[in-house]
């Protein structure tokens, strides 16, 4: 199984899901793939089962922490940004991180961490990695102390 797989997916749906506020259930059906899909080939990630099923997890428990996570956002944000001035790559990539982080007790920190920073290298602005970087290094080591 591969994790990175299930985190884009679930970053690219909590990325949807902020732009086109789908119900829950129409965003775990990965419908929103389906649409990308030119090809008449079966659904795209159907035979990724474990990658889906991880995603859903991961998308279900960041939308239903969603306000907690954005007051942690909030938090470590300098005085002058606010959650509204973060482009949607940067905040779907940065709520999923941080509801692993702060949710998934079992889960490496530094993993998540490292596998934000190479999505936002591959999906986000230039260099926005840098600044996911920060925020999730900051909460990691607070949920470490807490």
């Amino acid at each position: 199984m591969s994790r990175r797989k299930g985190r884009i997916l679930a970053f690219q749906a909590l990325y949807s899901w902020d732009v086109t506020k789908p119900s829950l259930d129409e965003l775990l059906t990965f419908s929103w793939l389906k649409k990308n899909n030119d090809s008449e080939e079966e659904d795209p990630v159907a035979s990724q089962k474990e990658e889906r099923t991880f995603a859903t997890l991961i998308i279900s428990g960041t939308i239903e922490h969603i306000d907690e996570i954005d007051s942690l956002i909030e938090s470590h944000l300098s005085e002058n940004w606010s959650k509204e001035r973060l482009n949607k790559v940067t905040l779907a990539i940065l709520r999923t991180s941080i509801y692993q982080i702060k949710f998934q007790p079992d889960a490496n920190n530094g993993i998540i961490i490292d596998e934000a920073v190479n999505i936002a290298k591959e999906f986000g602005a230039d260099d926005s990695y840098k600044f996911i970087n920060a925020v999730l290094d900051k909460i990691g080591k607070n949920e470490v102390l807490n």
